[in-house]
């Protein structure tokens, strides 16, 4: 894994084939395929596990929170603060997640699910304490919050509104605040 995700890293997930991690780690592609049945999966294990960290640190945030609200701001806040990291910081790897949301590969799938469920805990919790309004069905109201949160989150649309950040970030999580107030 960690020769795949250098060779990720230097070429790029379209220009390395499974020839090229073999020679990478010195065996043969036989050899890769015992533990990996494609370039795919490969590229989904790396993937999952960046995103997994992203997951991990973001949930963090949330858990240092104390009211729905504020723990709404941290889950965006590192969210974004995460996903522009992984933009700079590798920008093959990120490469790597974007082609996994474009694809739609498990691991932009889980990704997916996983931020959902996160932002139906904040409203659940901020209904159940008063803090948010309870007329709108709360599977409307989780979808628009993951729409709206998409530009700075999701890495097919991140690139496009970098020079945004951080003031629409904060902008959005504001309104989307503003709007579930009861």
């Amino acid at each position: 894994m960690d020769a795949a995700n250098e060779c990720f890293a230097r070429y790029g997930y379209g220009k390395t084939t499974v020839a090229d991690l073999a020679r990478e780690i010195g065996f043969s592609k036989a050899y890769i395929y015992r533990f990996f049945e494609s370039k795919q999966a490969i590229g989904e294990a790396i993937c999952s596990s960046r995103l997994d960290r992203i997951v991990a640190a973001t949930r963090a945030a949330i858990d240092e929170g104390g009211s729905a609200t504020d723990r709404f701001r941290r889950m965006f806040k590192s969210l974004t603060t995460h996903s522009v990291e992984l933009f700079f910081d590798d920008r093959k790897i990120y490469d790597i997640a974007a082609h996994s949301a474009a694809e739609q590969w498990n691991s932009a799938r889980s990704y997916r699910e996983t931020l959902k469920a996160m932002i139906l805990e904040i409203v659940r919790s901020g209904r159940d304490s008063g803090e948010f309004e309870r007329k709108t069905p709360i599977d409307e109201t989780c979808r628009a919050i993951y729409y709206a949160m998409m530009p700075f989150v999701d890495p097919l649309h991140l690139e496009r509104n970098l020079d945004l950040l951080p003031d629409a970030q904060q902008e959005v999580a504001s309104l989307i605040l503003r709007s579930l107030a009861p």
